[in-house]
């Protein structure tokens, strides 16, 4: 390591938002001043950029919209009237609902009152719900206890159901998705329907949805005879969404002091706004994300939160980080294939598992420690004379942490003083200040997901062809057909037949059965029962 620490250099290199209680050290970040020198109007130009978003400059291109989920935590910044109302009374009918809940005024159809809450969501309707829900867990007990359907794999669907086994006739089903037309949420839901249907209760008096105003999602709730429906606007972007009614309203079912969680946002809003990029935590993040990885995303980010609280956190940056920043092109429509990947579990956990390679191995990383001062409510025991169990924790991060220098590898790390809701909220806000900056300073539009459509498109062209698969089985009469003959009755390339029917003859839903097992796996013949 070429940059020798001291302590004034850590002294240096420490920022520390009072205001917040907040720290970001980046003294083990092996830039030197030089380098903040040459990026200094390049940061300030990023933090003029982002104050021109927050006050509703058109933020995403490709849709002429603006990006306001900066307004979901202080309503007044809002750029219109009525975007400010439509926030306040979101927010109020949020609460109002779960305190209707907990009261027992909202019940469900043949129970008491609610106990479970069921969210049914993908990405970024799922992943910052389930962040805050982890993190924010009372020990004494949740007012209703969280799950969550967030994959369209049936096997997980109905592990979650077998965890709920009786109490669905006490849990309330939250449908979350902007469009309702994404095929995960819109599968989860008609899961979750027909398992309530099942067990003779309506859908509808156990419902709720959060979704845009006349969406599918929208027109479906009313149909039903939902119990509400909150909004889902435009202006806000999925890995954005944890502050509005995409994470409100589960939290605040959960008994989570929501308040808290918006306090501690626009409390590191503020900080995050500061001018001199030396004083500011998200610049500083940004800045050291563009030493790290070349300004190219060469080095992943593995982030190691030393909290059990706090383990999926490096699953909520991951949409959050790579969905804004993984880009093809960038604003000016040139090729630059720009990210940067995120992985990342928890300390000491890691210390057992990867940090080997971490200290040993290749150097394409740096790390985001994340130190919680305090170890829990109350005291410890000793486990050794005079040392606690929280002792061990702190030793090991600050151990790690020292041996992953010595090995030259870089390291953040981001201190906090306890796992609150304003700490959460906290930590939520300065990642989204840092990944807003840090796009800029790449020139990358960080509002967008093309890569996410394409997928999903692709996905509808395999069913298109699982379609014509089938028709064309049940058209041979009962006759096995190998996939190559398959493929020349037109219905597609040779490969996508070959993992169409694998699936088709694993499940019994299509009537696809494997006829004759053949030389090899490519010479299997199938046929259709239904023919």
């Amino acid at each position: 390591m070429t940059i020798e620490t001291s302590w004034e250099r850590f002294k240096r290199n420490l920022i520390v938002a009072e205001p917040v209680g907040v720290a970001v050290d980046v003294s083990r970040m092996a830039f030197d001043e030089s380098f903040l020198v040459s990026r200094d109007a390049d940061i300030r130009r990023a933090l003029a950029r982002m104050t021109e978003l927050e006050a509703g400059a058109v933020a995403n291109p490709d849709e002429k919209r603006m990006v306001g989920h900066y307004w979901l935590r202080e309503a007044r910044r809002a750029p219109t009237p009525e975007i400010r109302r439509e926030i306040d009374t979101c927010r109020a009918a949020v609460k109002s609902f779960a305190r209707g809940v907990h009261t027992g005024r909202v019940r469900p159809q043949r129970a008491r009152a609610f106990k479970n809450v069921l969210v049914v969501g993908i990405g970024g309707s799922a992943l910052g719900p389930q962040f805050v829900a982890r993190a924010l867990s009372s020990p004494k007990g949740d007012k209703l206890q969280p799950f969550f359907f967030d994959n369209t794999d049936p096997d997980g669907i109905d592990a979650v159901l077998a965890r709920l086994g009786g109490g669905l006739k006490e849990t309330l089903c939250v449908v979350i998705s902007k469009s309702g037309g994404t095929p995960e949420t819109r599968n989860g839901m008609l899961e979750a329907q027909r398992a309530f249907e099942a067990a003779k209760l309506t859908f509808g008096r156990h419902a709720v949805a959060i979704t845009q105003a006349g969406s599918q999602l929208d027109r479906y709730a009313i149909d039903g005879g939902w119990l509400t429906r909150f909004p889902m606007w435009d202006w806000v972007g999925g890995r954005t969404s944890v502050l509005s009614a995409v994470g409100l309203l589960p939290a605040a079912l959960q008994g989570i002091d929501i308040e808290g969680l918006l306090r501690g946002a626009r409390e590191m809003d503020e900080v995050t706004r500061l001018a001199d990029p030396r004083r500011n935590p998200a610049a500083m993040l940004a800045l050291m994300w563009l030493h790290a990885g070349g300004g190219r995303g060469a080095k992943d980010m593995v982030i190691l939160p030393y909290k059990d609280r706090l383990e999926l956190f490096s699953r909520y940056l991951q949409q959050l980080v790579m969905e804004s920043l993984g880009k093809e092109h960038d604003l000016d429509g040139r090729v630059v294939h720009q990210g940067i990947a995120v992985y990342g579990n928890k300390g000491s956990t890691d210390q057992h598992a990867y940090v080997q390679q971490l200290r040993d191995g290749v150097l394409n990383f740096f790390v985001t420690f994340i130190e919680v001062l305090r170890d829990r409510a109350g005291t410890s025991m000793a486990v050794d004379p005079g040392v606690t169990s929280g002792d061990y924790l702190s030793g090991f991060y600050q151990g790690t942490r020292r041996a992953l220098w010595e090995s030259g590898r870089e390291s953040i790390t981001i201190t906090v003083p306890d796992v609150s809701p304003a700490t959460a909220g906290k930590l939520i806000a300065l990642y989204e200040r840092a990944v807003g900056l840090y796009a800029t300073l790449i020139n990358v539009n960080a509002y967008h997901q093309p890569g996410v459509e394409a997928g999903k498109q692709a996905a509808a062209a395999v069913l298109d062809v699982q379609k014509r698969v089938i028709a064309a089985l049940q058209g041979a009469k009962g006759k096995a057909l190998t996939v190559e003959q398959i493929a020349a009755a037109g219905t597609a390339d040779v490969e996508t037949v070959f993992k169409v029917v694998q699936h088709l003859a694993a499940n019994p839903d299509h009537g696809v059965r494997r006829a004759a097992a053949g030389g090899t796996i490519f010479d299997a013949t199938y046929a259709s029962r239904r023919g």
